[in-house]
């Protein structure tokens, strides 16, 4: 499934290629997606003009504008927003290309593009929302922070917080928008933590830890565009390249890159969950045994 680093390739291959864009037709399949576009939307695009493309989580948001007369009223103007499922690729091609099945929904712009959302196992969605605030208010409820810039103290406490394994709590989009199963793997073995580890098991500067190794990472496959493991591509159809600097991710069997022991994989929280049993061991050293050279003012250890 594409996670956040692929979200975010999308978005900034599609931002220059559509701001500025009008809609000027929509077409989709009858096959339904996980949430399905609804014909009836079609009108209400027809005639917007895309002001953005931004990213929430895994979500990409389409910002528009209706004809007020060259009047933008803000957050009371529509949005679409994508999900790209497990497959999905939203991309401009010029409106000329044959299409290829499994293709969903189609927005023709006004320079003789198209924008196409191709989704083969239909885990995917695009949906109309009247204005942004009542996206907003629906998103807002549903994810937590983005993994830039997190505050540290609410991500001590989230984690913390839970009995829940580290892999469980990554996954959760409450608790951070936008991990998948590759990057909390790969956050994880940054970290240094056992991925089966529980959350109350964390110290403070464990917890600072892994979410410095979250922000690196995704950062890092930002600048790869992403990983393409089968489907994948940007929104200018380019494939991604993080794969090819996976840790521990897919390698069940072969050598860690830091100590050279066999990656392991096991099932948690419902998905394959790969790390090095040596580098991330499921019960560390307490951090309190590396400062017991410190003595307590009474002089007693």
């Amino acid at each position: 499934m594409p996670e956040l680093p692929e979200v975010e390739t999308v978005v900034r291959d599609l931002r220059p290629l559509l701001t500025g864009r009008s809609i000027v037709g929509v077409r989709n399949s009858k096959k339904k997606l996980r949430r399905p576009w609804n014909a009836a939307w079609n009108a209400n695009a027809t005639g917007t003009t895309i002001t953005g493309v931004r990213r929430r989580g895994k979500w990409i948001l389409v910002d528009l504008l209706q004809d007020h007369r060259g009047k933008t009223h803000g957050s009371q103007e529509p949005c679409l927003r994508i999900h790209l499922g497990m497959t999905g690729q939203f991309t401009v091609v010029p409106a000329a290309t044959p299409e290829e099945d499994h293709v969903h929904v189609v927005f023709a712009l006004d320079n003789k593009t198209e924008l196409r959302l191709r989704d083969p196992r239909r885990f995917g969605s695009a949906e109309w929302f009247a204005s942004r605030a009542e996206l907003e208010t629906e998103m807002n409820a549903e994810l937590g922070p983005e993994p830039f810039g997190m505050d540290a103290i609410a991500f001590l406490t989230a984690v913390t917080g839970t009995t829940r394994n580290l892999k469980a709590v990554l996954l959760d989009q409450t608790i951070v928008a936008g991990v998948g199963n590759i990057y909390a793997d790969e956050a994880l073995f940054r970290a240094k933590l056992h991925p089966g580890r529980k959350g109350k098991s964390l110290k403070a500067e464990e917890c600072d830890r892994l979410r410095a190794a979250i922000e690196a990472v995704l950062t890092k496959a930002i600048a790869s565009r992403g990983s393409t493991i089968r489907d994948y591509v940007g929104g200018s159809g380019l494939r991604g390249g993080f794969q090819n600097e996976f840790a521990v991710y897919g390698r069940t069997g072969e050598a860690c890159p830091t100590c050279g022991s066999a990656i392991k994989c096991e099932r948690l929280a419902g998905r394959s969950s790969h790390y090095c049993p040596t580098c991330q061991p499921v019960n560390p050293p307490r951090l309190a045994a590396t400062r017991r050279g410190a003595r307590s003012p009474s002089g007693r250890g």
